[in-house]
């Protein structure tokens, strides 16, 4: 692994995030969440993001380190639905260092957040990506996800037609 200390394949270690960890794992999401590479991820990335997560299902928020190295995160939560007896887990957010990724810090990561998740009763895991993020796609693959469906994310940009009228001013 790239950019990681020798051997960190027997060093990583999983554990719950404390609230020290919460500005590394910020930081690394800002890394990984960029506008140019998920520009809908990066448009909900933030710090509220974070710690929301962390102050509601802190078992279910994770990150994988060697030594003390913080290499990447795995934030989850749990949902359950009215009239349904199933209970879900929704792997909300996956970071790992982008040197890393080709390792197994992400497979170890969703493999601890899966355990967690189905020790707390869930009976499906649910993850959600760009339809074009084909990394991403393949990694969950890799992890036994099925059922892959788009759906259409859009948005409104409530400036762009005063920018036109200034445009026009100008």
């Amino acid at each position: 692994m790239p950019g990681a200390p020798s051997g960190s394949e027997d060093l990583l270690r999983i554990r719950e995030m404390t609230i020290d960890d919460i500005s590394e794992v910020f930081h690394i999401g800002e890394e990984v969440f960029t506008a140019a590479d998920a520009q809908s991820l990066y448009r909900t990335w933030d710090e509220y993001e974070v710690t929301t997560l962390f102050n509601t299902d802190s078992d279910l928020c994770l990150v994988a380190e060697a030594g003390e190295k913080i290499l990447g995160f795995a934030l989850g939560t749990t949902v359950k639905k009215h009239h349904s007896s199933w209970k879900y887990g929704y792997l909300i957010w996956l970071g790992v260092r982008r040197d890393l990724q080709k390792g197994q810090v992400g497979s170890k990561l969703f493999k601890e957040i899966k355990r967690r998740m189905k020790e707390q009763g869930v009976r499906m895991v649910i993850v959600d990506t760009s339809a074009d993020n084909r990394p991403a796609i393949r990694f969950f693959e890799k992890q036994g996800f099925g059922n892959v469906q788009e759906h259409v994310y859009m948005t409104h940009n409530m400036t762009l037609k005063s920018r036109k009228k200034q445009d026009k001013k100008a």
